[in-house]
């Protein structure tokens, strides 16, 4: 199994930034890809970023140009660097792993006021 540690989340005003971090932990070798998605107040989740072990990354259209996510191979971590951040950003952020198995994090709040 994997298990997957976020990070990160908190309340920013809008136009500042935050990082998130997913470690992970378990049979990493299990994982092809991970990614964070997003849940908003009674919204379904959906994916924010995501990126393969050769490093290849995707986007949603919403985050395209304000959002980064790399890896961390050496530590088994992802980050989710979030810039020009909306109030509409708000939501609980999940991270994701791939692969043998699908695994989830517990979910950080971010939190965006305007």
């Amino acid at each position: 199994q994997v298990q997957l540690v976020e990070s990160g989340g908190g309340l920013v005003q809008a136009g500042g930034s935050l990082r998130l971090s997913c470690a992970a932990s378990g049979i990493i070798f299990s994982i092809n890809r991970m990614g964070w998605y997003r849940q908003a107040p009674g919204k379904q989740r959906e994916l924010v970023a995501s990126i393969t072990n050769d490093g290849s990354t995707n986007y949603a259209d919403s985050v395209e140009g304000r959002f980064t996510i790399s890896r961390d191979n050496a530590k088994n971590t992802v980050h989710l660097q979030m810039n020009s951040l909306k109030a509409e950003d708000t939501a609980v952020y999940y991270c994701n792993a791939g692969g043998w198995y699908n695994s989830w994090g517990q979910g950080t709040q971010v939190t965006v006021s305007s």
